[in-house]
């Protein structure tokens, strides 16, 4: 297990690749799917400095509030209903320029300004879960951060 973070000088790209290898390390041998969400959250988070970082998990018909770092959140979630769950109802990523036109954006702060959110996927269940992030920036997020972030989700099992 890996005890410190290293965050790499370069731009993002470089980023993502160095933060992808330490999550990696950091969850390998863990199979407590808590304990590894808190942590790909709080590298998310330290790595990149964004607004809210999180993951929110399927139960029954909603998404529930998990492992995050930042100012307290929305506790649930409607399929189909904000950023998250869209995401959910449609199998995809999404990423929101602006989350101020959304259709239906649920707004949990209003500081948050643009939105990604990544579907956890297992094989066996479906989607299990969420990945959202969002930033105080407009247009912060882009196709960098879609694919890496999915490379990171890939990485975190459903147990």
């Amino acid at each position: 297990m890996a005890e410190d973070l290293y965050i790499s000088s370069g731009n993002k790209e470089d980023k993502y690749r160095t933060l992808l290898m330490q999550v990696e390390s950091l969850i390998e041998g863990e199979d407590n799917q808590i304990a590894n969400l808190a942590n790909v959250s709080a590298a998310l988070k330290e790595t990149f400095g964004f607004f809210w970082v999180g993951f929110y998990l399927v139960d029954g018909d909603e998404l529930v509030l998990g492992p995050f770092q930042g100012p307290v959140a929305c506790t649930r979630i409607k399929k189909g209903k904000g950023v998250c769950g869209t995401a959910w109802s449609r199998a995809e990523t999404i990423v929101v320029a602006n989350v101020d036109e959304f259709p239906g954006h649920i707004a949990c702060s209003s500081l948050s300004r643009s939105e990604i959110v990544i579907p956890l996927i297992n094989n066996v269940r479906g989607i299990w879960g969420v990945l959202d992030i969002d930033s105080e920036h407009l247009n912060d997020f882009d196709e960098i951060d879609s694919y890496y972030l999915e490379k990171i989700v890939y990485l975190v099992k459903d147990v």
